[in-house]
């Protein structure tokens, strides 16, 4: 029987030393940058307002990931998925596994509300965290050195239409099975979007896909076309009579009953709806960093840090980024850039501070 060693963590206020490094986030860069700190022998700390691999865990049920292996796994051959890709239960194995066996320093369920600066080498971390009671508690950290793996899911785009906030729509997609029979309708033309389409429509759900037409049309992987193996199984869906794909120009209003959209060619259509969910994509939250005075950028998808592509340390000392908020998208990259990074951090640390 697998026995892991536990670990009471107590991090007393500001008035007791800092930690070398705050890492925000424990998806798989955060995960990577802990595990390095690890190795440099950092007085590190991860800080994760949900849970381990939190975007992982929020993708749909039984999904099997677009990448291999190798792509994803936190060691070399340590990821042994039934099929040639892993789903998502393997992968978030994997990745909780990793932290269990490091004995990673990681609080999950605790939120990072402001972060000051009050002077170089200096940064006072506030976070928040609330038990299954309700009950609200908070906590204050100081760290020399701030890496920021955030990912980009943290704020879901919404289509600013009237009926966005009715109950029967959602930004994330889990399961199909409540909608089996019922008028189900997703908007978006990203693999999650027509990942979930394929889903509900298998699984008994009467599913419209509203799409744009330049997403449907593009075949590019390069420019974001959806995967050769969820296009197909979709096409095929179609073509049963099971999928009906509109190519919608803009969603005009969601009621209680139906949603009414306008198409490329400028119809109105008027569709009885159960459900709707609204897969447009997501952006990051780069509040603190901004408060922080980290500059930002257009990126290849959303607005991103401006950083050192050698170091990813931004604009402000101190503050460095890596994942998926990025223009290293990948979660590849996302493992990779930390162990770059941190003993970058390290020597850095080690040229300022006695150790």
């Amino acid at each position: 029987m697998r026995t892991y060693k536990t670990r009471t963590l107590v991090f007393p206020i500001m008035s007791d030393p800092q930690l070398d490094l705050l890492i925000i986030g424990a998806g798989p860069a955060g995960l990577s940058a802990a595990d390095a700190a690890a190795r440099e022998g950092l007085d590190y700390l991860v800080i994760e307002k949900g849970t381990i691999a939190d975007t992982i865990r929020q993708y749909p049920v039984g999904r099997t990931l677009f990448s291999t292996p190798n792509e994803l796994e936190m060691r070399a051959g340590a990821l042994h998925p039934v099929r040639e890709k892993p789903t998502r239960e393997e992968l978030l194995s994997h990745y909780i596994h990793f932290v269990l066996d490091g004995d990673l320093r990681i609080n999950t369920g605790e939120e990072v509300t402001d972060i000051e600066h009050p002077e170089p080498d200096r940064f006072i971390v506030h976070a928040k965290s609330v038990n299954t009671l309700g009950h609200e508690t908070t906590a204050t950290y100081q760290a020399r050195r701030l890496l920021f793996a955030i990912g980009a899911m943290a704020r879901p785009r919404r289509l600013n239409v009237p009926g966005e906030d009715l109950p029967k729509v959602h930004q994330r997609f889990v399961d199909p099975y409540p909608y089996v029979r019922k008028e189900a309708l997703v908007v978006g033309g990203g693999n999650s979007a027509a990942e979930a389409a394929l889903f509900l429509s298998e699984e008994g759900a009467r599913t419209t896909m509203a799409i744009w037409r330049e997403d449907w049309e593009n075949r590019d992987p390069k420019a974001g076309a959806m995967k050769h193996w969820v296009r197909s199984p979709l096409e095929r869906e179609i073509a049963e009579g099971r999928l009906r794909v509109i190519l919608y120009h803009h969603v005009d209003e969601i009621t209680a009953h139906d949603v009414t959209l306008t198409t490329d060619t400028g119809e109105k259509h008027t569709i009885p709806n159960d459900v709707v969910f609204v897969l447009v994509g997501s952006d990051a939250d780069l509040t603190l960093l901004k408060k922080l005075g980290v500059e930002t950028a257009p990126g290849k998808m959303t607005e991103v840090p401006v950083y050192d592509t050698e170091t990813f340390e931004t604009g402000v000392r101190g503050i460095y980024v890596a994942g998926h908020f990025t223009n290293a998208r990948h979660i590849k990259a996302a493992i990779d850039v930390p162990r770059k990074v941190v003993p970058l951090i390290a020597r850095s640390l080690r040229g300022t501070v006695p150790r």
